[in-house]
């Protein structure tokens, strides 16, 4: 089995080209293909997380594009909120969500919670 640990861009790029055929065609479960695939797929994942992290997204662009693919408008949130003024200064980015405003969110709408506790920063 031609595998080597994950230790710069080479390397990375190398394991990227070596694991795409297995999504064209998946191995047999069971078979060395696959426990490759596995072993690939572990190393990747691994290096990724340590020098590509993907940051969480911001809570107004996960309202933003929320709203957005379900035809929602501001006065839709200001309902859920219980106010425009409200609705208006989140999306603003002048005002971050209470734990009660993510509870309502979440409730209406059934945007995971955690997506919208991130550490925010209002503008004052």
């Amino acid at each position: 089995m031609d595998i080597r640990p994950i230790r710069t861009e080479a390397d990375y790029d190398w394991a990227l080209r070596e694991i795409e055929p297995y999504f064209t065609h998946e191995p047999l479960f069971g078979s060395p293909e696959a426990d490759r695939f596995d072993v690939l797929a572990t190393l990747i994942a691994g290096y990724e997380r340590q020098y590509h992290p993907v940051d969480a997204p911001d809570p107004v662009e996960v309202v933003r594009f929320y709203m957005e693919q379900n035809n929602l408008g501001q006065s839709e949130l200001a309902s859920v909120l219980g106010s425009r003024s409200r609705a208006s200064e989140f999306l603003a980015g002048r005002r971050n969500l209470s734990l009660a405003m993510i509870s309502l969110i979440r409730a209406a709408w059934g945007i995971p919670a955690d997506l919208l506790i991130r550490e925010q920063t209002a503008v004052a």
